[in-house]
């Protein structure tokens, strides 16, 4: 829808031939797990509206508009508490689907004109309050203890403060131990991710996009990367990080206090792309053996030393 500037029912015909055949929650889990992942964060919906669950709100999700039938939260969830693993779920406040979210205020919505910030959305406080607020209840109630709960689409002209420490407050009503990203607030400016605006904000911790701070920082934070160019599954990117890069971005993270949130853009068949699989077994590998070195760690004092100096 953004890249191709599809409108919204262009781009509605997709969802109606969504079917992962091999999608493999156990597998999908065992592999984060072997890579030395400690929690995962899945997309239950993206800024497109289309919903991963069963959801009772709308009929634009798996199980009522998709041949593919399976409530994919559920079933992660279940092979995340199988296997030990910390289930989160990652939800767009942006929804380019919803007549009453900003997407739809244009009758051939598409993507260009969602960043105007002129344009408000009269209806988006609707779709807040009856859409948008059930839905994440239904993703904190159905699906046992989320780990993190991680917003993104901030950004929208529609979206305000009150709103975001409202949806903070009500999520930790329902589930009082989950970890809530800064995104669900308005805090922050560009991708370096922390809260930099003055006044008061909600959420727990910053989200650096496709970037390291240069320094460490006090407060608590995570860097969300991809491995390639792309968050979605693109098979024509080929600018894979290299095994080193990524482990030596992990250290770097870690040395400055930090957690990594690793990208995988998972094929329309539900499989992993092998070059995610290669990576991931190098960096289990290397945790196996240096895990002691980053699991609770903390922010080291030291400035960063140049990769690979010899001396």
């Amino acid at each position: 829808m953004d890249k191709l500037d599809y409108t919204v029912k262009d781009y509605e015909k997709f969802p109606e031939m969504f079917n992962p055949v091999m999608f493999d929650a156990d597998a999908w889990v065992s592999m984060a797990k072997n890579a030395g992942m400690k929690y995962i964060v899945l997309t239950s919906k993206h800024h497109e509206g289309f919903g991963l669950w069963d959801s009772k709100v709308s009929d634009y999700d798996v199980m009522d508009t998709a041949p593919f039938k399976r409530d994919i939260v559920k079933e992660l969830s279940e092979a995340c508490k199988k296997q030990g693993i910390k289930f989160c779920l990652y939800y767009s406040i942006v929804d380019w689907h919803h007549p009453q979210a900003q997407g739809n205020l244009y009758p051939n919505y598409n993507i260009a004109q969602h960043d105007d910030p002129s344009v408000v959305n009269p209806k988006f406080p609707e779709y807040f309050k009856n859409y948008m607020k059930p839905q994440v209840k239904e993703l904190l109630s159905n699906y046992g203890d989320i780990g993190v709960v991680w917003f993104d689409g901030d950004w929208i002209s529609d979206y305000t403060t009150e709103m975001g420490k409202e949806l903070y407050s009500f999520i930790r009503d329902i589930q009082p131990n989950t970890i809530v990203n800064n995104r669900v607030d308005k805090g922050r400016t560009g991708m370096d991710g922390m809260n930099n605006k003055p006044g008061q904000f909600a959420g727990d911790f910053g989200t650096p996009e496709q970037e390291i701070p240069d320094t460490g920082i006090d407060s608590d934070w995570e860097a969300c990367m991809t491995m390639n160019g792309s968050w979605g599954y693109k098979p024509s990117d080929n600018n894979w990080k290299s095994s080193e890069d990524l482990i030596e971005k992990l250290v770097d993270i870690v040395s400055k206090g930090g957690n990594f949130l690793l990208n995988i853009g998972p094929d329309g068949f539900g499989r992993f792309p092998a070059e995610s699989i290669r990576r991931l077994n190098a960096m289990g590998e290397w945790t196996k053996i240096n895990g002691e070195a980053v699991y609770g760690a903390s922010a080291s004092p030291f400035e960063k030393p140049k990769w690979g100096t010899l001396y």
